[in-house]
């Protein structure tokens, strides 16, 4: 019987800190499923990434698979130069690159993420939700109502803007209640 050994690769490779000289901080978009490919590249050439994982549970059958995948799929953030740039483009697991405009506020929210998977604290995915972003609910008494985001208060609880009849209605609804409209 086969049975495949999980991929095992380190969350961070390197510091959380701000980059020095030609040392900048990017956003890797890579190809699909090709996070930890390109994680493990980083770390055989030394050049810094975190990607944070989160774990999942899959039932197949008559058992349970416990494995991790990332928590932002198809990206890594990784600290490198020129040269790192190069390296790691020709891997063929990059898709394209994203500059980092503020350095200092992506190295502070990877610090955060970071500090809580140390700490235990349990992730999970979600949407991110801005003003105006359309949805639709899609449980609860108000399925099937589309409107708009007014605000978001805290990450559980998203209240929208619905229009009837050229009148505004605002109602609450929790985060796993609605989707997304595009």
């Amino acid at each position: 019987m086969a049975t495949n050994k999980p991929v095992e690769i380190d969350e961070l490779f390197g510091d959380l800190k701000l980059g020095d000289g030609d040392y900048e901080w990017y956003v890797v978009h890579t190809k699909p499923r090709c996070e930890k490919k390109l994680a493990e590249f980083s770390k055989q050439y030394e050049i810094n990434y975190y990607l944070p994982l989160i774990d999942s549970i899959r039932v197949y059958k008559n058992r349970k698979v416990k494995f991790t995948k990332p928590m932002f799929p198809g990206y890594v953030f990784v600290k490198c130069d020129h040269e790192g740039k190069r390296q790691l483009t020709i891997t063929g697991y990059v898709a394209y690159w994203l500059p980092v405009q503020n350095q200092m506020e992506l190295v502070n929210d990877l610090q955060q993420i970071h500090s809580g998977r140390e700490l235990g604290v349990e992730f999970t995915r979600a949407e991110f939700l801005e003003k105006g972003t359309k949805i639709e609910i899609t449980k609860g008494p108000f399925t099937g109502l589309i409107g708009y985001v007014e605000d978001q208060k805290d990450v559980k609880e998203v209240v929208l803007q619905v229009t009837m009849l050229n009148q505004a209605v605002s109602v609450s609804a929790k985060a796993d209640q609605i989707k997304v409209i595009r």
